[in-house]
């Protein structure tokens, strides 16, 4: 590939982004009471948020009922063409209906308007074009246009595209808001995912809580050396009786070597150990172990009981598994 070709690619890409760019801080600038009025008839709903789309709007529908899905609003989506034949009984009473359709005039859509009326359910429509017959026919109307596509023909889908994401990831966030979801609430959606685990897993589920590389003050060296290899963990924990006098990594014992030279083999664990170790109790989550280590730049924390006492270790590689 020549740099000439290199230029070309990344000028088009550069255009693309750009104009897709534009067009949301545009989309920034637009919202309004007609976005808070949405807001508010979802909450108001008693039952899901039903999103319909055809095409490329379609998918974008499928990707914002996930979104409110895992954030707190149940939802589910609805082929409109599927639902001309016999799914409209999918849509209860109670249901709010978001409808996307750039146009505002795609068929399948207006073909179930109607029955969407008829049935007393709230309708959102999201289109860019404030006149469509899909906009005059909603309750409320979510204006998603853009001036331009960022497809070099100016035809596909793309920057449009962009903004109905950006307008449905907005609802999400502003009903999550709304509705006080918090951490906790979507790691109950998301057990099996990493983020799940880590909010509601806790320090004792993981921690390691046998066979602690503990060692005297008095320690030698050697005898540090010794327990560190065999504990496994990188470190030895100095206690003096029940009570945690400091901890010792094998960083600090390689720095001790090259600092103390032939005075090295002379030095005791109460002469490198870092006093005051972070600690964290065994109840505690494991998002709040991960909080302090990366706030400290650490990757251990010992873990104590409510007396103070040593119980257990745990390391940034127990909770990224």
């Amino acid at each position: 590939m020549t740099d000439t070709t290199k230029a070309q690619i990344l000028a088009v890409a550069r255009r693309a982004v750009h104009t897709e760019m534009l067009a949301l801080g545009h989309l920034e600038q637009t919202l309004g009471d007609a976005f808070a009025e949405a807001v508010e008839l979802i909450l108001a709903g008693r039952g899901k948020c039903i999103v319909t789309g055809m095409g490329k709007s379609g998918l974008i529908g499928r990707k914002i009922a996930a979104t409110f899905a895992s954030t707190g609003t149940p939802s589910f989506f609805l082929h409109p063409g599927e639902a001309f034949h016999g799914d409209l009984g999918m849509i209860s009473k109670e249901d709010v209906i978001l409808a996307l359709s750039y146009s505002g005039e795609t068929d399948e859509i207006l073909k179930i308007v109607p029955f969407i009326h008829s049935n007393g359910n709230r309708l959102i429509s999201m289109t860019g074009n404030d006149d469509s017959a899909l906009a005059r026919n909603s309750d409320v109307h979510l204006n998603v246009g853009v001036e331009e596509e960022a497809c070099i023909l100016h035809l596909a889908p793309t920057t449009s595209t962009t903004a109905q994401i950006a307008m449905g990831d907005a609802l999400a966030v502003s009903l999550m808001q709304q509705r006080g979801f918090t951490s906790v609430d979507f790691a109950r959606l998301h057990p099996g995912g990493s983020l799940g685990r880590r909010l509601l897993m806790t320090v004792g589920n993981v921690m390691r809580d046998h066979d602690l590389p503990v060692v005297s003050p008095d320690c030698s060296v050697v005898e540090m050396i010794h327990t560190i290899s065999k504990g496994g963990l990188g470190l030895i924990v100095v206690c003096e009786g029940d009570r945690i006098e400091g901890i010792v990594t094998d960083g600090d014992v390689r720095r001790a070597m090259e600092r103390l030279k032939a005075d090295f083999f002379n030095i005791r664990a109460r002469d490198i150990a870092t006093p005051h170790p972070k600690t964290i109790g065994a109840g505690e989550k494991l998002i709040e172990a991960e909080r302090v280590m990366t706030r400290n730049k650490i990757t251990s924390l010992l873990v104590t009981g409510d007396d103070g006492r040593l119980t257990g270790v745990i390391q940034i590689y127990d909770i990224k598994l």
